[in-house]
């Protein structure tokens, strides 16, 4: 079997693939200090209660977050008798490499998106990932990233601005029955969920223009389905894209490797 590590800003997905489909998926708050036995403790815990017996032979890490990866290597190796792939290290290879400029090390999540997203849907694609922060990959006719967009993310937006502005509260995502709101939640509720759809769709013409040849839209992340309420955005969502991206990975390696 193999576990699937993805480790974010926000949260850490563990999930056990068998080569099939996704047996059982975890998700546990990002914390660099937890160290290799509590998340075994924690990931062998759930494993129990849900009664999943298997045993892991191989692992793959994706990583935003470089301070945790330590542990995440010494969790498979101690209890999982096995090295990790670390995507976005030199031994990991990647279906096609990124086409970006000389010296830019690309996010890992970036990545990953990339491949899964390739390995579905083709190429001339755009992946909204509405995650910590909302990213837009570009990935090219042949699977290769070739650039993209950051920007900040849903609830950090919100988290900033409850933060700057002391009368303002703090609220929930979610579509507004109306644009004009009537209340102060209504009005931030309206200007976070309308202000991202022009953005994601914005930021995609802008694309677009620059790209020339004809784009899909893909939405990943959290947050991609409430966005498929406001307007026709995507062509797709996939809520398993990052997980199906390092299976890709692992399997072009484990490929390599025979």
């Amino acid at each position: 079997m193999l576990l699937c590590i993805d480790c974010g800003n926000t949260n850490t997905v563990f999930s056990v693939w068998d080569g099939a489909q996704f047996i059982a998926t975890f998700r546990t708050a990002t914390e660099h200090t937890r160290t290799a036995d509590q998340y075994f403790v924690w990931f062998s815990t759930l494993m129990e209660h849900h009664g999943v017996k298997v045993q892991i032979g191989e692992c793959i890490i994706s990583s935003t977050v470089p301070r945790v990866v330590f542990n995440l290597r010494v969790l498979c190796d101690r209890y999982f008798n096995t090295r990790p792939l670390v995507v976005g290290k030199r031994e990991c290879l990647l279906p096609a490499p990124p086409r970006v400029d000389e010296g830019t090390q690309v996010g890992p999540d970036r990545l990953v998106n990339t491949a899964g997203a390739f390995d579905r849907h083709g190429g001339d694609l755009i992946v909204v990932d509405f995650g910590t922060a909302t990213t837009f990959d570009v990935v090219a006719q042949d699977g290769a990233y070739v650039g993209g967009v950051i920007a900040p993310g849903v609830n950090l937006s919100l988290e900033a601005l409850h933060h700057a502005a002391a009368a303002l509260p703090h609220v929930d995502v979610t579509k507004p029955q109306r644009v004009i709101g009537t209340n102060t939640v209504a009005c931030m509720q309206s200007g976070v969920f309308w202000g991202y759809v022009g953005l994601v769709r914005g930021i995609c013409d802008r694309i677009r223009g620059e790209y020339v040849q004809p784009m899909r839209v893909v939405g990943t992340g959290g947050l991609a389905p409430l966005f498929l309420q406001g307007d026709v955005l995507f062509d797709r969502i996939e809520d398993d894209l990052t997980m199906h991206g390092l299976t890709v990975i692992h399997a072009h390696n484990k490929g390599k490797a025979t």
